[in-house]
């Protein structure tokens, strides 16, 4: 494991937002979801985010989660992804999200 300094830690912006709205996106190689995420003052965004086996489209709206915003936009299919979803992989390698257990403003950087 490599270890990094603590302003490489500050450069990541991990930030709290809501998701809006969620779409199949049948387009992308590995089966995924298009979320649409306001995080406040960061604005409103999209990516997409392989968690369609332990999330439906309909439970995922109104949830908060935790994202890097600062990556640069990539290309995944036809869509540009604005922000990276965390989250871990299960025993099957499937992805379970990072979990924000009390409100939070959107925006909200981790510390």
């Amino acid at each position: 494991m490599e270890t990094i300094s603590w302003s490489d830690f500050e450069k990541v912006e991990l930030c709290a937002g809501t998701i809006l709205e969620a779409h199949d996106f049948p387009e992308a190689r590995k089966p995924a979801f298009k979320v649409k995420v306001d995080f406040g003052s960061h604005g409103i965004k999209w990516s997409s985010a392989q968690i369609t086996k332990h999330y439906t489209k309909e439970e995922l709206i109104g949830r908060q989660i935790l994202a890097v915003v600062n990556f640069p936009k990539k290309q995944i299919a036809n869509f540009m992804s604005e922000f990276l979803v965390t989250g871990l992989a299960d025993e099957n390698g499937d992805i379970v999200l990072s979990a924000i257990d009390k409100p939070v403003p959107n925006g909200s950087k981790l510390i």
